[in-house]
């Protein structure tokens, strides 16, 4: 299971770090994406890294987003710089074992969703 955290309100050209738990022994053998959902939008891709740390981000928010895990605490992490009214959007983090970091990017199949955080950026 994954249950996605930190959240909230903040201005534009703040910050934000989302955390992702995972349970389970082998949390560490398993892809991990970010996904977002703007109202009145599709789901979409946000970020994604692989068991070793490689990563792959969606342009919209490459140099301002990093994602990063720690598999002794089976948590993924998105930390989220520079954000803009238009980053608002219910944050889901997700799981797959076995894909690389871009393959990520395709929601369909994915192991596993957590429920989502909500990221709301004032301008």
């Amino acid at each position: 299971q994954l249950q996605a955290s930190g959240g909230g309100l903040v201005q534009a050209g703040g910050s934000l770090r989302l955390s992702c738990a995972a349970s389970g022994r082998t949390f560490g053998r398993y892809s991990m994406g970010w996904f977002r959902q703007a109202p009145g939008k599709e789901r979409g891709f946000v970020a994604a890294v692989t068991w070793n740390s490689s990563t792959y981000y969606a342009d919209s928010v490459k140099g301002r987003f990093t994602i990063s895990r720690d598999n002794a605490k089976n948590t993924v992490y998105l930390q989220m710089d520079s954000l803009k009214p238009e980053d608002t959007a219910v944050y889901y983090c997700a799981a797959d074992r076995g894909r690389t970091a871009q393959s990520m990017s395709q929601q369909k199949g994915m192991d596993y969703w957590g429920k989502g955080t909500l990221v709301t950026v004032s301008s």
